[in-house]
């Protein structure tokens, strides 16, 4: 498979969980270093987000990583350079997000990593890790989201908008929950 066929497969790649793998924090962190390395004094911060980032929760055996920079305009910056150290995007998709952008890496035909790079210290920075620290905390509330995961992997194994849009809704209630 060439890289052109390998970068299509991923992005067409099916919604589908897996256990948890105790390698998720190591490849994370290799992945943090690898990033520092290249771009010193680019980032403020870079956090582990997302199922992976739970112990025990069953994911999508995709890293997620929380890159924090000083505006969207670094981040605007850095989508060219973060392309040649071997992510990719789609200038369309993040012409559509307020506040992030995203990029993907993959290998052999399936996504390993995603990157959302955001304003550190904003509101969605925020959220974000509050909900990993929730999930990593309250056992019955990572249980509960597993269980919807599931469900929902099966109903839109082929949409990855809609599985993620799903999940929203989940997140967004149990930070409501949170702050009661």
């Amino acid at each position: 498979m060439d890289e052109t066929e390998s970068l299509n497969r991923a992005i067409h790649e099916e919604v589908a969980l897996f256990p948890y793998d105790p390698a998720w924090p190591t490849l994370f962190e290799q992945e943090r270093d690898r990033l520092l390395g290249l771009f010193p004094d680019k980032f403020l911060a870079i956090e582990h987000i997302g199922s992976t980032a739970v112990s025990g929760l069953s994911a999508k055996p995709i890293i997620d990583i929380l890159a924090g920079v000083e505006s969207m305009h670094r981040a605007d910056d850095l989508l060219e350079p973060l392309c040649r150290a071997k992510y990719a995007t789609s200038m369309e998709y993040n012409a559509s997000l307020v506040g992030r952008r995203w990029l993907m890496r993959w290998a052999e035909g399936r996504r390993t990593h995603h990157l959302h790079l955001m304003v550190y210290g904003g509101e969605e920075w925020h959220r974000r890790l509050a909900f990993r620290n929730r999930l990593r905390v309250d056992t019955e509330l990572a249980q509960r989201y597993e269980k919807k995961k599931r469900l929902w992997a099966v109903e839109f194994s082929s949409d990855r908008e809609a599985y993620t849009a799903a999940k929203g809704g989940f997140i967004v209630d149990a930070l409501l929950m949170e702050a009661d």
